[in-house]
């Protein structure tokens, strides 16, 4: 980005007009990063989008095949037994195994809340503790 001066050489241009010419190529700098930073936001927006895409058929289609795994299941299960009996056995496995996960996860959840660096806040106000011990001496 090399631009033809028009004017005096630099060694005759004064404090002011060079000051001028500094502004004037920060604030270039910064619209051009900017626009730097906005299309490289763009470009990683449109990637996420088609990520969060690909994963969403993925786990669509993965929902599909666990039902299918589910129905042969209750297929297998009603060779020996009714279908009635296979399709309740099938389900309260299925319960019980989701009951299960529920519960793993409130409690994870519960250990992460609140959402609050709670460490980091004690080191602060530690540091803030010492700051008044130092400063009171």
């Amino acid at each position: 980005m090399t631009q033809a001066r028009s004017g005096p050489p630099a060694e005759t241009r004064s404090v002011g007009e060079l000051v001028n010419d500094a502004t004037e190529q920060i604030s270039r700098l910064i619209r051009d990063e900017l626009q730097l930073a906005r299309l490289e936001v763009q470009k990683k927006g449109k990637l996420i989008g088609r990520g969060a895409g690909l994963a969403g058929a993925g786990a669509l289609l993965a929902f599909y095949g666990g039902a299918a795994l589910i129905a042969a299941a209750v297929c297998a299960l009603a060779i020996p037994l009714p279908a009635w009996a296979a399709a309740l056995i099938v389900g309260g496995v299925l319960l019980v195994a989701g009951g299960a996960l529920a519960l793993l996860g409130k409690k994870d959840v519960q250990e992460a809340v609140p959402p609050v660096p709670q460490e980091a806040a004690e080191g602060v106000k530690r540091d803030i503790e010492t700051i008044k011990d130092g400063r009171h001496r």
